[in-house]
């Protein structure tokens, strides 16, 4: 028995914001002061940073489980699976549901019993929850699946990841340039075709990072105090991801016991095109070779940091032949990683 992903979907939300949008944004330092730089070299700098060039908001009439909802369709059509025979529907985001123009997150019911409902699903066995685990969610959400299906707990597993970030971000905060909004989702079952998932890797680094990603005020002192937004230490995370993600890669390659040559794709993260270059780079060090052309495809530079919705968005828009120059086929080896809030880190190595 092997276990595989036989079906992907995602949803790109309609509303595109370019670097331009922002700028009549008032720019601020964390104690309140004015950021001392005009908007355009902010954009320059920042373009030279991330590779975003632009992101995808959701559209005011939508909700993050609306959007993995579509997601989730498109998902279970192309894997074939008659919902009602879904055993667990696991849905990784951070935020639940926040309405547009609202400062309040719904998560009751879960997310999961949400898009359950949505799919119309009348079978009371298949279990619907969800996963806080930061960006590296989808992944995480995988390897519960693999584990339910080794266990003899389940057959067929719905894992989304899923996030409207854009609601959630401090305007005044540079930071919030990066975030986007997405959902992709996968059924993951077991197969007697050969590959599938062959390792994982998971860690949570808390004692000094926990803080790393979190909640916190606006940089503009006259917002409400008890409204909240997330928060980074950008150098921290930067810092901690080029020196631990790397290993994580690479334990997860040993375990699986496929040579680093044989791997044809890393679908990492897309948090940053400056660190998951790095990390690449890094990674690739550790085994004193140089990175090959084209190993890491991005989306970031269009549709920006969605969180727990980048690595499956990413690999479906793949497996569709939606990202120009890259493909994937019967048989090849594919590294996911991620790195998020947590701090938390986890990877997977996957055959076609």
């Amino acid at each position: 028995m092997q276990i595989k992903i036989t079906g992907s979907g995602s949803y790109i939300p309609t509303i595109k914001v370019t670097n331009s949008d922002f700028g009549q944004h008032h720019f601020l330092n964390e104690d309140g002061s004015i950021f001392n730089m005009t908007n355009e070299v902010i954009a320059e700098k920042f373009v030279e940073i991330t590779g975003i060039l632009e992101r995808r908001y959701a559209s005011p009439d939508m909700v993050n489980s609306d959007m993995a909802f579509i997601a989730a369709t498109k998902a279970i059509e192309k894997s074939g699976v008659d919902p009602e025979t879904l055993d667990y529907i696991i849905f990784a985001h951070n935020y639940g549901d926040i309405k547009s123009n609202s400062i309040q997150s719904d998560t009751v019911p879960s997310l999961a019993t949400r898009v359950k409902y949505l799919l119309q699903i009348k079978n009371p066995k298949c279990v619907a929850y969800d996963v806080l685990f930061g960006c590296p969610g989808w992944i995480e959400g995988v390897i519960q699946a693999q584990a339910f299906i080794k266990a003899g707990m389940a057959k067929k597993c719905l894992v989304i990841g899923s996030e409207t970030l854009s609601r959630v971000v401090d305007i005044h905060d540079r930071d919030s340039m990066i975030y986007s909004d997405g959902a992709g989702a996968t059924v993951i079952e077991a197969t007697d075709e050969a590959g599938g998932i062959l390792a994982h890797e998971s860690a949570t680094y808390s004692f000094d990072e926990a803080k790393y990603l979190f909640f916190g005020n606006s940089f503009n002192k006259e917002k409400q105090e008890d409204i909240r937004y997330i928060k980074m230490h950008g150098r921290k995370i930067y810092e901690f991801a080029l020196l631990n993600v790397p290993k994580a890669m690479a334990c997860c390659l040993e375990k699986s016991g496929i040579a680093i040559t044989d791997v044809k794709k890393i679908l990492i993260h897309q948090a940053n095109e400056k660190m998951d270059e790095a990390i690449v780079n890094r990674f690739y060090k550790l085994y004193k070779m140089e990175t090959p052309a084209g190993i890491m495809p991005m989306s970031i530079h269009k549709l920006g940091n969605s969180s727990v919705a980048t690595v499956p968005t990413l690999y479906d828009l793949i497996v569709n032949n939606e990202i120009e120059g890259q493909s994937l086929n019967k048989g090849d080896v594919i590294l996911f990683a991620s790195v998020g809030a947590g701090m938390n880190i986890n990877a997977i190595v996957y055959q076609m």
